[in-house]
């Protein structure tokens, strides 16, 4: 079996990716093989830590887009992303691996607050830890709070998970004649505006020199294959 390319990484969920093909809330099949996956990768000795989004649930852009405060729906949004960190921990340790959720805003009845110290030493275990409620902040999403918290527990790359094999000009899904790239630059992303991750969290992993790498998290064993350099995904990096 090959080695491991990264001994600690970060696993960027969005809240998309937990509904399968369900048009809201969490497809409980879809969130078991996604934990099935993230088990794999552990069981290669890598530390894992996990973000996910909330937009399955609600999303705070789509909340402010209707007349609601911003920053009260961006709250909302981020509350979103806790229930599902926990239906993600509930998933992780059906599959026997241990599990904790660290969130941004205090509820200490559920979860962890977030302290990266402890973060980091729950993470030295094998124990994945799972980043609830964003950065905390209103005005930021949880591609931010991703690289945040990449750079915070000093992960070795970035994993971007979404619903095709890495990144391509256009939509694959709608435009059939979209170009795939193998390997891309901070800058690259920045410049042709490619919409895998917002600007902030590209510049945030950029200063950090975090590479991120994008693959398709519904494909099966694709988070394992990936972390051996095996299977298609997409590199940023500083060339």
């Amino acid at each position: 079996m090959p080695s491991p390319i990264y001994k600690r990484v970060l696993l960027k969920l969005s809240g998309e990716a937990l509904m399968g093909t369900r048009d809201y809330g969490l497809d409980n099949a879809t969130v078991r093989a996604i934990a099935e996956d993230i088990k794999g990768v552990v069981d290669l000795g890598v530390e894992v830590c996990v973000v996910v989004g909330g937009g399955n649930i609600f999303r705070g852009v789509a909340g402010a887009s209707s007349g609601m405060e911003r920053a009260q729906a961006d709250s909302m949004g981020m509350l979103a992303t806790v229930m599902n960190a926990l239906a993600m921990q509930s998933a992780l340790e059906r599959t026997g691996v241990p599990t904790r959720v660290q969130s941004a805003i205090p509820m200490s009845s559920v979860c962890e607050p977030f302290i990266r110290r402890r973060a980091e030493r729950h993470m030295e275990k094998g124990r994945v830890v799972i980043f609830a409620a964003g950065s905390g902040n209103p005005f930021f999403t949880t591609d931010t709070a991703a690289a945040l918290r990449a750079a915070e527990m000093r992960c070795d790359a970035l994993f971007k998970g979404t619903q095709v094999d890495g990144v391509y000009s256009a939509d694959p899904r709608k435009n059939p004649n979209a170009e795939r790239y193998t390997t891309l630059t901070y800058l690259d992303m920045l410049a042709r505006d490619l919409a895998v991750m917002d600007a902030a969290a590209i510049s945030l992993a950029r200063e950090n020199k975090l590479p991120i790498i994008v693959f398709n998290i519904h494909e099966q064993g694709a988070f394992t294959a990936v972390m051996q350099g095996e299977g298609r995904f997409t590199t940023v990096v500083d060339l």
